[in-house]
C-alpha cells in the first residue's frame, strides 16, 4: 500500500516534519512519500494518507484545505492521519496552556466529512525573519521565543503508531 506524507508549507518546517514520517514510516516496512499536496496529480494512487499543514490563524494553509475539499471522495474509505505545525513550543506561561484549546479550532476548519484516525498538533521552527516586524514585535510580547521546537521523537512515535495501525489492517 502506498502512503502519502501530503504538505502545506509555509517556510519549509512542515515539509522536513513530513519527508521525517515519510523516511520513518518507510524504515517500518512501508512504501511512503512525501509530496507538497499541490504537486499530487492522482490521489486515487494512495491506499493511505497522512496530512499535513502549518497552521496560520488556527487554520490549515488554503492549498491543504483545498487537496482535502477536492479528494474527499478518495479520502474518505481509506486511512487518513492528519497533523498541523503551529508554534506551542515557542510560547511560555498561559499562552502556551491555551495551545491545546487550538486543536478544536484547526480540526473544524477543515472540511467536516473529513474522517481521520488521528490529529497531532507538532511545534515547528520560528525565525525573526519569518515574520513581519509587527508580527515579531507581538510574538516577543506574548512570551515567543525564535527557535527550532520540532519533537523528534513525538513525531517518531506518531509515525510508529501509524505503521502499527496499518500493519492491523
Amino acid at each position: 500500500m502506498d502512503i502519502l506524507v501530503g504538505y502545506a508549507t509555509a517556510h519549509g518546517s512542515t515539509r522536513e516534519i513530513a519527508e521525517h514520517l515519510a523516511d520513518t514510516l518507510s524504515k517500518a516496512g512501508l512504501t511512503a512519500e512525501a509530496r507538497g499536496v499541490e504537486t499530487v496529480d492522482d490521489a486515487d494512487a494512495y491506499g493511505a494518507f497522512v496530512l499535513g499543514s502549518a497552521v496560520h490563524g488556527q487554520a490549515w494553509l488554503e492549498s491543504a484545505k483545498a487537496f482535502v475539499r477536492d479528494n474527499l471522495d478518495v479520502l474518505g474509505p481509506r486511512p487518513v492521519w492528519i497533523f498541523s505545525v503551529g508554534m506551542p513550543g515557542a510560547l511560555r506561561g498561559p499562552w502556551r496552556r491555551m495551545a491545546a484549546k487550538e486543536i478544536p479550532v484547526i480540526v473544524e476548519s477543515l472540511p467536516a466529512e473529513l474522517a481521520h484516525r488521528d490529529h497531532r498538533l507538532f511545534s515547528g521552527v520560528i525565525t525573526p525573519a519569518d515574520l513581519p516586524l509587527t508580527g515579531r514585535i507581538m510574538f516577543r510580547l506574548v512570551g515567543g521565543r525564535f527557535g527550532d521546537y520540532r519533537d523528534w521523537e513525538a513525531i517518531d512515535g506518531w509515525a510508529a503508531e501509524i505503521a502499527a495501525d496499518l500493519a492491523r489492517g
